[in-house]
């Protein structure tokens, strides 16, 4: 019998990434190609929607490279950043940019051009907005559409017939189809997809009083035909497949076929959440006590539960968006990644000490995060301390240097340090990245106790991202919130869950989450250290104490 594999497509902030898997989740091989992105002005993010698709075919292209026969992939899934993306009525790209080149036609996931918008969306209450935790974010494409509205009316707003989130157009350009993703659609686009048992307005899930208190009645007038009319939920089939074109571009056969789309961050709890863990604990636990945390770019935190959950702050309840049939909420900090990178290429760089960092990790051959964390335990050593985590005693950071995202939903706040001295050293620049990593773990915290508090019952932690990668960030996630840290077997778990979509479609599972079981896989546990418990906690009031602290200042700085 032919053996038979599936592919996943993750597009990604910076770079594209496809992934040859197995029935049973195991990455037989995988390819990655950088993308480009635009800054012409300050928290402005643009990509190319052809340059995204250009590279999709080369990395799909090479992971299929090794198969005899391309008939042995039954599937494809995609997954991408919730990024927005014009397109004119052909298909082809809008400009979205103030520099009015056709080709930057996304406005990418970070770009945060649209506060002002979201601000006045906020501003009408209304009841939409409960299913988001009470705020829209600038990140979400409904701002996003509106500031295109307001500031290029006649090279974009006017031009463009379809505006989709980026996972969407991925599906769009290989089958020809305008399925919208119902996670795109609840999680973005301020869709109800639990229809309207609960918001009157519509007989579909988009809310016409939401869409005209805000300024886009335009959008209800022409009966939803830029945003769309048709959704499927994940893994569903889309249309027939894949296009003649599009299987030629990526060396694939036409009419595979095609699994509905997910936002990436949901992607990678799809391909982790659903892992037995019977070899690892003492009991199993079940999908509603676990915390998919997807370390990229950004954090999300993604929480699924059997009724709708609400909870201030944090994103959802939002139905089916994640897995079918149940509610997700969606926690988030923004821009970890950066903020981790931003240790190294902005606090970090500005060091003093950072060209001898440079020199120790290069005659190492070692990354700098590596030689971070080899500092930091020699440091603790050299210092006789019990725990390396107690260097930071009296060093505290706030990670919202790109806003709160979750639970204070605020995209103005900003980070803070506590603890600086003239000292300008090694050791100094390695207590600075040992901070940064425990006020992540810290935001985590506080995102998985308001979603207690609210109704969750979250006591065990699935970690997956670049960022599982660092051991330091992971024993420290478990220590801070004395909660165990699952691991996946495969460390992409964002391609396994894109893949997990083309599975389902091709008719080899029944369920979304049947192919969960049979793809997903946990590689092993890492326990939080109990002599921690009684500093992590001290930690953690003064990090609380530092949100409202930075809130206090501003309230009384206001004119």
């Amino acid at each position: 019998m032919m053996e038979s594999y599936y592919i996943g497509v993750d597009v990604g902030t910076a770079s594209v990434r496809a992934a040859l898997i197995t029935h049973d989740g195991r990455i037989v091989s995988s390819a990655t190609k950088p993308l480009q992105i635009w800054q012409p002005l300050t928290d402005y993010y643009e990509q190319s929607s052809e340059d995204v698709w250009r590279n999709v075919c080369l990395v799909v292209k090479e992971v299929g490279a090794s198969l005899t026969d391309v008939r042995m992939v039954k599937g494809i899934g995609f997954d991408a950043t919730c990024s927005l993306v014009t397109l004119d009525s052909s298909g082809g790209p809008v400009t979205c940019s103030p520099s009015k080149e056709p080709h930057r036609n996304i406005v990418m996931w970070l770009d945060h051009r649209a506060m002002e918008q979201a601000k006045r969306i906020n501003d009408t209450k209304h009841k939409v907005l409960k299913y988001v935790g009470g705020a829209t974010s600038p990140e979400m494409e409904i701002p996003k559409m509106l500031w295109l509205k307001e500031n290029l009316p006649t090279d974009c707003w006017d031009k463009c017939a379809l505006f989709l989130e980026l996972p969407e157009f991925l599906t769009y350009r290989a089958t020809g189809d305008e399925t919208r993703s119902m996670c795109s659609l609840v999680c973005k686009f301020n869709y109800m997809g639990h229809g309207s048992q609960i918001l009157e307005g519509s007989t579909s899930g988009w809310i016409d009083s939401f869409l005209e208190a805000v300024g886009l009645e335009d959008l209800v007038n022409t009966k939803y035909s830029k945003l769309g009319v048709k959704v499927g939920s994940p893994g569903e089939p889309v249309g027939k497949g894949l296009t003649k074109n599009a299987a030629a571009e990526l060396g694939l056969w036409e009419g595979m076929p095609v699994g509905t789309s997910l936002i990436d961050a949901h992607a990678g709890g799809l391909g982790v959440i659903g892992a037995d863990l019977g070899s690892l604990l003492t009991d199993d636990k079940p999908l509603t006590s676990r915390l998919a945390v997807i370390c990229g770019t950004s954090s999300c935190h993604m929480a699924i539960n059997e009724k709708p959950v609400f909870v201030p702050g944090v994103w959802g309840p939002y139905f089916s968006a994640m897995v079918p049939g149940l509610w997700l909420n969606e926690g988030g900090q923004s821009v970890t990644g950066k903020l981790v990178r931003a240790a190294i290429d902005h606090l970090i760089e500005t060091h003093v000490a950072y060209t001898e960092l440079k020199e120790i990790a290069e005659k190492s051959n070692c990354s700098l995060y590596e030689e971070l964390n080899r500092h930091v335990t020699t440091l603790a050593e050299k210092r006789q301390l019990d725990n390396l985590a107690l260097l930071s005693r009296n060093f505290h950071l706030l990670p919202d240097f790109h806003g709160n995202r979750s639970p204070i939903g605020d995209p103005k706040m900003t980070g803070m340090i506590c603890g600086l001295t003239l000292t300008t050293d090694l050791d100094n620049l390695a207590v600075l990245y040992l901070a940064a990593l425990q006020a992540l773990a810290h935001g985590t915290r506080h995102i998985v106790e308001c979603l207690n508090k609210a109704g969750h019952s979250i006591d065990t932690l699935f970690l997956c991202g670049g960022l599982s990668k660092n051991e330091l960030f992971i024993q420290t996630h478990a220590d801070v919130t004395g909660f165990p840290c699952i691991l996946p077997r495969e460390s992409e778990s964002v391609l396994v869950g894109a893949a997990i979509l083309g599975a389902c479609a091709s008719g080899d599972f029944s369920s979304i989450q049947e192919t969960m079981k049979s793809m997903n896989a946990a590689g092993r546990v890492v326990k939080p250290q109990e002599n921690l418990k009684g500093f992590y906690n001290k930690k953690h009031q003064v990090f609380l104490q530092m949100l409202k602290i930075q809130m206090d200042f501003r309230e009384l700085m206001q004119d």
